[in-house]
């Protein structure tokens, strides 16, 4: 039984063989970063800003590209690559530089579609529709909420509102570009019902897919220095885990789960030690789900008698279903 809809699912339903993510760096920065709002950045955010820091290495995109698929390629046996612009916002320019940026993802062999990581408020009209005109059979805005609260966005200093979220969420689906949300678990000042209060405000917009983290403590954050001062404690394991489940239980039966848990890149972890174990962590998780009898959206209103077929390779989600807006129908005839 597949327990909730996986990306793995949906691109093997879009591209009906395995597809892989090749993270790229176009050297952008972050407003969060740059002194336009902050220089200290999101209270998590690695120096890296979560990226590979190949830009820095003077690598262009074309030999990143061959730098990742050779490594991947040893790995895996997909020959289809979605490109991840990863590091920092990667929409903080103007158009012009956008599409200079775009541009250079032409003639990338094996690209099948885009990932494009970035903050609500670097976002327009003119943006969008440059990233929806490419063209791509699958193209993902991999956009940060990761809470709801505005206390607790002002208090990791994310430097937005949840209001301009859903704002640039709104307007992304105007244009068709498909936003997967990403939200954070254990964040300073949150319990596991501010956590699942997230989840259900995601549910009233038209997201199309969402990634799961776990909080952790990493080198050269603001974080740490809490965390030396004994002013946070990172989210245990179990807790997790059981927060986890029950924000699966209540997500829209059509939202792609693209992540699961937070991993951190070599040398960058300072605790909880648990995060290093991802495969012990992933089947504790496929574990407390099947003891429940937990799947994705079984504990809503609309929900079906069964998982939907679409959660396994072979499935197809109805195109109507798609970021569903709320109120519009799902594909059970109840609404959303």
């Amino acid at each position: 039984m597949h327990r909730f809809y996986g990306l793995a699912a949906r691109l093997r339903q879009s591209f009906g063989e395995r597809v892989q993510k090749i993270p790229l760096d176009f050297g952008f920065t972050c407003p969060n970063r740059d002194g336009h709002l902050s220089r200290e950045g999101c209270i998590f955010c690695s120096p890296q800003g979560s990226g590979s820091g190949l830009h820095k290495l003077s690598m262009s995109i074309p030999d990143q590209w061959s730098h990742w698929q050779e490594k991947l390629s040893k790995l895996y046996t997909a020959k289809l690559y979605l490109a991840y612009l990863q590091s920092y916002s990667n929409t903080y320019c103007s158009r012009e530089e956008l599409k200079c940026a775009l541009d250079q993802l032409n003639g990338l062999p094996g690209l099948a579609g885009l990932c494009i990581g970035t903050r609500p408020d670097c976002l327009d009209n003119e943006k969008l529709a440059l990233i929806k005109n490419l063209g791509l059979k699958e193209t993902w805005l991999d956009l940060g909420l990761q809470s709801s609260n505005n206390a607790t966005l002002e208090r990791i200093n994310r430097g937005h509102t949840a209001e301009q979220f859903a704002e640039a969420v709104q307007m992304a689906h105007g244009h068709g570009v498909d936003v997967c949300a990403h939200l954070i678990a254990g964040l300073p000042g949150e319990s596991k019902a501010d956590f699942l209060e997230s989840v259900r405000f995601l549910n009233e917009l038209p997201i199309a897919g969402i990634k799961f983290h776990n909080l952790f403590v990493g080198r050269g954050t603001p974080l740490k220095k809490l965390y030396d001062a004994g002013e946070f404690t990172p989210i245990g394991k179990d807790e997790y885990i059981e927060a986890l489940v029950e924000a699966i239980s209540i997500l829209r039966t059509d939202i792609v789960i693209h992540r699961l848990k937070a991993d951190a890149v070599p040398g960058e972890l300072v605790a909880p030690e648990w995060v290093r174990q991802k495969r012990i962590v992933l089947n504790e998780i496929e574990q407390a789900m099947k003891k429940k009898e937990i799947w994705q959206g079984c504990a809503r209103p609309d929900a079906p008698d069964e998982p939907p077929l679409w959660y396994g390779p072979s499935g197809s989600l109805p195109a109507t279903s798609r970021g569903a807006l709320p109120g519009a129908l799902n594909p059970f005839g109840k609404r959303v």
